[in-house]
């Protein structure tokens, strides 16, 4: 079906599609300041919420979205994307309906399914309304939604919350939701496939031709390994952070939501911007700035945050963390973007539903995971529940320097590998 309403606008799609991953990354970061109130009102252990916040979200997202993405590289992307966000809004709304633990478990479960229908196809759409030279940076756009969602998700939630309980912050997160799926369905028109790119564009190849091209460019593969580490870092920091400034400086819950907030998405929007904008400056003639670029800033941001979060003093930490945040984030638009370039017109949805497959399982779900695991095992040992918080997130940066050494070695291998895409010996 053709609405007459719909206007074939690359900003009009870009800005909506912003707003629905924004959306999906508040519905997804809510629970993140909620921690504390959950915990105590179901007597619940940090490897629990761990549980709630990352494998709960991504036990049914990995194989659906998958299974989706398939539908989008042969259908109508933008009414996959409407349906999804329209589902996963209600899921979050029936978080706040839970009565206990298990039903928080399987709502969070369903908040997972509805973003698997609704995100895969998003970069798929952004990537044939921008050119090649563009899309790094039309990536960044797309990927302030993680900062920004984080910050309203942080601080909204944590300010409902403690007005008028946790329940309603979910109900309120699930609005904007509905009326986004509302808007895309409305407005946003399905861009020819490949309209940017030469070659074949009918053809729609296998996953495992997914799989196989991921995996023979060497440099695909290192962005994957490095990305997949990186965002493991940051959704285990991300999960936490507002409890251990409950715990460890007695914050309220609004105080740790608008701080936790903050500092996930001012300075992370910067950093995001930041690497796609240089990417695409530099990356032109010279491919390896796709990499060498975020390859460094996590090397740089590793030594930066496992100090600052070690601190004692609350304005220490916070200033510590802001600067170490400017370059956490760098990786993301400059990863996306190549990674779309190096694809098949009809291989990015699925390309981009198997990277959210693995940031979801090792990501989202394992990095909370990780953290509240050892925060438990320290507590355990008799060490306070403040300290032994910010030990864990002190400890798990250390992947920063794996994640990091994953995107020097790829600065090796873009070039050769965007000209045998180019000259089509892949």
């Amino acid at each position: 079906m053709q609405l007459a309403t719909r206007r074939d606008s690359p900003w009009l799609a870009l800005i909506l599609l912003t707003g629905v991953a924004t959306v999906g990354f508040i519905d997804r970061i809510v629970l993140n300041v909620l921690v504390e109130p959950i915990k105590t009102e179901f007597g619940l252990t940090d490897t629990q919420m761990g549980l709630l916040t990352g494998l709960a979200f991504a036990v049914l997202n990995v194989t659906l979205g998958i299974f989706v993405a398939r539908m989008a590289e042969r259908r109508n992307r933008i009414t996959l994307i409407a349906f999804g966000t329209f589902a996963w809004s209600i899921a979050t709304a029936l978080c706040g309906a839970v009565t206990n633990w298990v039903h928080l478990l399987l709502a969070r479960i369903g908040v997972g399914v509805g973003e698997a229908v609704g995100l895969p196809a998003n970069q798929s759409v952004v990537a044939d309304y921008f050119p090649a030279e563009k899309r790094a940076t039309a990536m960044s756009v797309l990927l302030l939604a993680p900062p920004i969602g984080a910050f309203l998700g942080s601080a909204g939630g944590s300010w409902i919350a403690q007005d008028h309980g946790w329940r309603m912050a979910f109900v309120a997160a699930a609005v904007p939701g509905i009326i986004l799926s509302i808007l895309v369905f409305l407005f946003i028109l399905e861009p020819p496939r490949g309209r940017h790119d030469t070659g074949d564009t009918e053809t729609v190849p296998s996953t495992m031709d997914v799989v196989a091209r991921l995996w023979r460019l060497k440099g695909a593969r290192h962005l994957v390994a490095g990305s997949t580490l990186a965002s493991m870092v940051g959704f285990g920091l991300n999960a936490f952070f507002a409890a251990l400034l409950m715990r460890r400086f007695n914050l309220t819950l609004v105080e740790a939501g608008l701080y936790a907030g903050l500092l996930a998405s001012a300075p992370a929007t910067i950093s995001v911007l930041a690497g796609g904008w240089l990417g695409d400056k530099f990356g032109p003639a010279n491919p390896a700035a796709y990499a060498l670029i975020p390859g460094i800033c996590l090397l740089i941001g590793f030594p930066l945050y496992a100090f600052a979060i070690t601190l004692t003093e609350l304005v220490p930490l916070l200033v510590l963390v802001t600067i170490a945040a400017l370059f956490q984030y760098t990786y993301l638009g400059c990863t996306y973007g190549t990674l779309q370039n190096m694809m098949h017109t009809r291989m990015r949805a699925t390309a981009s539903a198997l990277l959210n497959a693995l940031y979801s399982l090792v990501g989202s779900g394992l990095g909370p995971l990780v953290v509240g695991g050892m925060s438990d095992k320290f507590a355990g040992n008799g060490i306070d529940p403040g300290t032994a918080l910010a030990w864990a997130m002190a400890a798990s940066t250390l992947f920063y320097i794996w994640a990091g050494t994953h995107y020097l070695l790829a600065a090796r291998h873009l070039r050769g590998d965007l000209e045998a895409v180019r000259e089509g010996r892949v």
